[in-house]
């Protein structure tokens, strides 16, 4: 028992455990020996009711017969099933002769529930981070397989195509001044071969240029999201000098055959009427269920969501603009809400917004024959627009970009004005995605400097605290009392907005408008606005919930239930409910810090 002890209070989380606890956890830590290749717990079991701890030796950890990692002496697992209540999401196999302590259920969780052990508990379930072995969490510069093949402007296409043959790639590169242009196979069917064009003429005809190119330490995932939002199936790696050290496509990042987000965004794309696209979506919400059984992160999985609804939305305004002809002024389609900072999730509304430039008297009426048509080609394919009428639809929110720049400026100066800090949040969660004029447009908002507009600020900061986590003083939570959820727990607006609302506070004041809730929240950090404390702990507790969240609405599409963000608390683990409970108080402690600063004119006056 003292070796036991010894031993588990030299790795987390028992290093937070005093003498009598390590004692207690020992007398009744079962020692479990497997030989090699021998499965301590199957895929799909459970809930188990052990945590285990290698001892010595080394653990598999499998998921559809794929090894993603490699646990050795001091790690443990088991505990999310444990924890969530929920089947294991792998397979975990002695990978030699193994020793495992195997800590019962009852015993370990007084301990995982302690705050102070809180944050160790939380990175491990909520991250889920899926391991090294994994394509998507590896840099994409281990992802190279051969040295990119290099042509110049003037080499004949002929020539070209024969090198890319020779050496079996499927893209080649054009050093261009400080840039590359990039060939692919698929321009040489598409730009050549179906076009008609002499392979003698120059492969500067048929590049791309500049090509998108991403730094060799940028992970797997991230960079399969630009290929998705992008829609381009090649991208150059290059150095932390400029140099480029070859060519990575999407067979390389897309391993698993259960994650369909590029097929789905190649489906959308070539789907040529509404009825045809919902065919394409019907694949989402499978393959949103493929990621998350494949350990994807709720950050991860939100922004493939958010990228495959970009693409749904933008098919839907070309087919409109198809039907409705040219557009008699240049004009851009906005995401707004969750679906602009990339976090929608399947219960998600698409938001929108329309700017067209100039004022003209025509616009009104040919975008409102556009909107009309997206809003009902989003509901063809099973997705609502916006509830309560933030949609592109709405002629409130279909107007010319300067009327939205004044309005911006206005509610900038005076933010007491009626719904001022509600059209600001609208505003500034905003995200361009797509444009009649083919090139690059701002936000909606740009009344610049945000931390010079102190008013402004102050108010946002007072906003950030409407919504309360519902925590009581009797350790439970504040649930629905009557109607169809009684009983029940509103994790968006109880969890999530009180953190999406500080996180866009504090990143205004250091500067940043529209972007992620844990973008903003790590700049708020990097500047200053919040305190480093503060924001690891809201980016803890969002990642907490939102992973929750998730778990809750994937459980409901498996079961062929609408999704909602309604959860009873009494279903959840005691662990896990212990928690959310934590979680929830985190925020409302960040929430109390602010109002005492607000309440004693430390911020802004």
């Amino acid at each position: 028992m003292e070796d036991i002890a010894g031993f588990l209070g030299s790795h987390p989380p028992f290093d937070a455990a005093d003498a009598d606890e390590l004692a207690r956890i020992a007398a009744t830590t079962e020692i479990e020996v497997s030989p090699r290749g021998k499965a301590i717990f199957p895929q799909g079991a459970g809930p188990v009711e052990y945590l285990w701890v290698v001892r010595s030796g080394s653990v598999e950890v499998i998921h559809d017969g794929r090894v993603l990692d490699l646990l050795g002496p001091g790690e443990v697992f088991g505990h999310a099933s444990m924890i969530s209540g929920l089947p294991t999401g792998f397979e975990a196999r002695a990978a030699e002769d193994t020793v495992c302590y195997r800590i019962p259920a009852d015993v370990i969780r007084p301990l995982l529930a302690r705050p102070d052990v809180l944050r160790f508990v939380a990175r491990s379930i909520v991250a889920r981070t899926v391991p090294a072995a994994d394509q998507d969490q590896v840099r994409v510069a281990t992802l190279i397989r051969t040295l990119p093949l290099l042509c110049q402007a003037d080499e004949p296409i002929r020539e070209a195509a024969r090198r890319m043959t020779d050496r079996g790639a499927s893209a080649a590169l054009v050093p261009l001044a400080d840039s590359f242009g990039i060939v692919t196979d698929r321009d040489l069917r598409r730009r050549v071969i179906a076009a008609g064009l002499s392979p003698d003429e120059p492969v500067s005809a048929i590049m791309t240029a500049p090509a998108y190119t991403v730094t060799a330490d940028r992970l797997g995932g991230d960079v399969l999201l630009d290929m998705l939002e992008r829609n381009v199936h090649h991208i150059p790696v290059l150095s932390p000098a400029g140099q480029v050290l070859g060519v990575v496509d999407d067979g390389d990042l897309v391993a698993a055959e259960g994650r369909k987000p590029l097929l789905l965004r190649r489906a959308i794309a070539l789907a040529d009427s509404p009825a045809e696209l919902a065919t394409a979506v019907a694949g989402l919400d499978p393959a949103i269920i493929a990621l998350h059984d494949a350990r994807a992160t709720a950050e991860h999985l939100t922004a493939v969501r958010s990228v495959v609804l970009d693409a749904l939305t933008r098919r839907l305004v070309e087919l409109a603009v198809q039907d409705a002809g040219p557009p008699p002024v240049p004009f851009t389609w906005y995401a707004l809400g969750s679906l602009a900072r990339r976090e929608a999730v399947p219960s998600s509304d698409v938001d929108s917004a329309l700017a067209w430039d100039g004022e003209s008297s025509e616009a009104a009426g040919y975008v409102g024959r556009v909107t009309r048509a997206v809003d009902e080609g989003l509901r063809t394919c099973g997705v609502s627009p916006d509830a309560h009428g933030a949609s592109a639809a709405n002629p409130i929110f279909a107007r010319s970009l300067a009327s939205w720049h004044r309005a911006a400026q206005s509610y900038s100066e005076d933010p007491t004005q009626e719904k001022a800090l509600i059209l600001v949040s609208v505003l500034t969660d905003s995200r361009p995605v797509w444009s009649s004029a083919g090139t690059a447009v701002g936000g909606l908002w740009e009344a610049r400097p945000y931390p010079d507009r102190a008013g402004l600020l102050r108010m946002l900061a007072r906003f950030a605290l409407s919504f309360r986590p519902p925590t009581g003083f009797l350790r439970d939570f504040v649930v629905e009392h009557s109607g169809e959820r009684r009983g029940q727990l509103d994790i968006k607006h109880g969890g999530l907005i009180p953190i999406v609302d500080l996180a866009r506070w504090a990143g205004m004041a250091a500067g940043l408008a529209s972007a992620p809730t844990l973008e903003r929240l790590r700049t708020a950090e990097a500047a200053g606005t919040m305190e480093s404390a503060e924001a690891q702990t809201l980016m803890e507790a969002f990642g907490f919930i939102s992973s929750l969240r998730l778990d809750h609405q994937i459980e409901q599409l498996r079961r062929g239930e609408p999704p909602d963000d309604f959860i009873d608390p009494k279903t959840l683990n005691p662990l896990a409910r212990s928690y959310l409970r934590e979680a929830f108080r985190a925020v409302a402690s960040v929430q109390a810090g602010l109002a005492a600063e607000l309440s004693h004119g430390v911020r802004w006056g």
